[in-house]
């Protein structure tokens, strides 16, 4: 199987990947709504939020961009009762994702290209970021920032600074470098074994993350967790819908390039109308690790269970204020 090269990949080119899948290119703006007033009395109207916010960037912007409103998601306190002073009375997110313009108007060469997308990405924000906006009379003011998760520099800076100065020594030796990605809210069925389950397949992600580079360790789980942009009124949840994929590179290099892949970007499936936004972090806390230490101990405990069956029922006789703490945790 051969590997993509991903050297010198920019922020508005399409990445294909195996099964059908490919990361396509997009921006992602969280915004936050704060009202200009401290007093009110109904909760938000999302529609005209939507139009206000559509219109704002088909109008009001050098290049006019166009959002189709299901790519614009706000979510509104709906119980104002319980909002405090400073709350906001609603959050959510805009992708752009029609970058045509852009690669049109870049100039030649990679680093060319991600200074415009970069310089691009800071006039929209510095375009959204405290304006107001006025919907039936009331007046709102609008936050807006590029999360952190797809700021590519901002997440390398990041790990470079953990392992300078919180070195936890994950590495086994010499220059100590992370080397796991950590994907949430990616399809199961995108990563099933087809016409046999909807579950996410241990084969299947190996065979797609083999892509990126020689794996050491990879886990996939079903990930039931909506996250920190879920809305609380949500609950329609279904479980088993989406997956989390834990992958541990061989190299850094190649987690590197996995990571600047999947930093920006949304997974498509071929025929698929669903662009799959998921969530893309870094491993700071040793998963795989964690994960070993776990599983002895859990082995453990089985063993102590099994050769000292007896001890087990002199525990059984003293009370819960009585009895001897348990060598391992519960």
């Amino acid at each position: 199987m051969s590997t993509l090269n991903l050297d010198s990949i920019s922020p508005t080119e399409t990445v294909e990947i195996e099964n059908g899948l490919s990361l396509v290119p997009r921006l992602r703006l969280n915004i936050t709504v704060y009202p200009s007033s401290q007093v009110v009395s109904k909760p938000i109207d999302e529609w005209k939020m939507k139009q206000t916010l559509i219109d704002f960037l088909k109008n009001s912007l050098s290049d006019p961009v166009t959002v189709p409103e299901e790519d614009l998601k706000i979510r509104r306190v709906r119980d104002l009762k319980k909002r405090k002073r400073d709350d906001p009375v609603a959050s959510g997110t805009i992708f752009i994702r029609d970058l045509g313009f852009l690669r049109k108007t870049s100039r030649k060469g990679e680093e060319d290209e991600e200074k415009s997308f970069s310089d691009w990405r800071r006039y929209i924000v510095e375009k959204m970021d405290g304006i107001e906006l006025n919907l039936e009379g009331v007046k709102f003011k609008l936050n807006v920032a590029v999360p952190e998760s797809d700021d590519f520099k901002a997440m390398k800076k990041g790990w470079e600074e953990f392992y300078a100065f919180g070195n936890r020594g994950f590495s086994r030796s010499g220059k100590q470098e992370t080397d796991t990605i950590i994907l949430r809210g990616v399809p199961s069925r995108w990563f099933a074994e087809p016409r046999v389950s909807s579950k996410p397949s241990m084969l299947v992600t190996h065979t797609i993350f083999s892509t990126f580079g020689k794996i050491r360790n990879l886990n996939v789980a079903e990930d039931d967790d909506p996250g920190k942009d879920a809305n609380d009124d949500d609950g329609d949840l279904v479980s088993g819908l989406h997956c989390k994929i834990v992958v541990q590179f061989e190299k850094h290099k190649d987690f590197y390039n996995t990571f600047k892949a999947f930093c920006g970007r949304s997974l498509h499936k071929e025929g698929s109308k669903l662009k799959a936004d998921y969530e893309v972090a870094w491993d700071k806390d040793g998963f795989f690790r964690n994960l070993r230490n776990q599983t002895q101990e859990d082995s453990s405990r089985a063993r102590e269970t099994t050769t000292y069956p007896r001890q087990q029922q002199h525990y059984s006789r003293f009370s819960s204020d009585e009895a001897p703490r348990k060598r391992f945790k519960e």
